[in-house]
């Protein structure tokens, strides 16, 4: 379950890479004319707990965790920022840069939806603890694009029932 400090600041999940694999979406800077909002690879997970409810019954339950642990491409040689290794062209992860993390919790956040977010750094190391964002840092593009209870699940196929 979520932790969170008394003056209210997310505590950073811990064990999270034990968690269940969701998927690595990625949107670089080379197909984005250079300014791609979030260049890295997502690289989100979901307590083992928390899937296997959602698998049972299609919810989100409360205290669900969404960890996304971003991670920078290697520079690439080509335009689009892709390069050449033995698996062929493409986008290869690269250093870690940061988390998003976000929280169901229908009481806490029901401004936005039952959701809280948060942001552990967009650098590393991981901040400790971690601030709600503003609504529109991060509730109002899943309210407006995410396909099912704020999440995107149209990304994650184990996810989109």
């Amino acid at each position: 379950m979520p932790e969170y400090t008394a003056a209210g600041e997310l505590v950073l999940p811990k064990k999270f890479e034990r968690w269940v694999y969701m998927g690595s979406p990625l949107t670089p800077h080379g197909l984005n004319n250079g300014k791609a909002n979030f260049p890295e690879f997502h690289n989100v997970y979901i307590q083992p707990w928390a899937y296997d409810e959602y698998k049972k019954t299609g919810v989100f339950p409360e205290g669900t965790i969404l960890f996304k642990e971003l991670q920078l491409t290697i520079k690439g040689k080509y335009p689009d920022g892709s390069r050449d290794e033995p698996s062929g062209r493409g986008y290869f992860p690269g250093k870690l840069n940061g988390a998003d993390v976000s929280v169901k919790d229908s009481k806490r956040y029901a401004d936005t939806q039952n959701w809280g977010y948060y942001n552990f750094n967009h650098g590393e190391p991981k901040f400790e603890t971690a601030k709600l964002r503003p609504i529109g840092e991060c509730a109002q593009c899943h309210i407006d694009g995410a396909k099912k209870d704020m999440v995107w699940t149209q990304f994650y196929p184990r996810l989109d029932q």
